[in-house]
């Protein structure tokens, strides 16, 4: 199973927000595949020891939110990502595209 998200982007949320940081936006091409995604992040960061605050979603794997307070991923159907458009809703806040990016070490 192909865990890579697309359309990777981030939000910068400081002084917009008092809830979070950060927004980390990712886009997976199926509910399996949007599920996979989140469950990877979850595990990849609790093995360098840390939890998420809160988890939703991941049953539906329609739009799966994992919230670790500083910062907030959300994974999404392309659907669900396009029905609620946080980027829009949160169109002040600085925009990140991660996808030229260089990849990391």
């Amino acid at each position: 199973m192909e865990r890579k998200a697309g359309e990777l982007v981030v939000l910068d949320l400081r002084g917009i927000s008092s809830a979070t940081d950060f927004f980390l936006l990712g886009s997976g091409s199926s509910d399996t595949q949007v599920r996979s995604i989140a469950e990877h992040i979850i595990d990849e960061l609790r093995k360098e020891g840390v939890r998420p605050g809160h988890v939703e979603g991941l049953e539906g794997g329609h739009w799966v939110l994992v919230d670790y307070i500083d910062f907030v991923v959300h994974v999404f159907h392309p659907q669900a990502r396009s029905f609620y458009q946080l980027e829009g809703l949160w169109g002040d806040a600085p925009r990140h595209d991660l996808e030229d990016a260089p990849p990391g070490r």
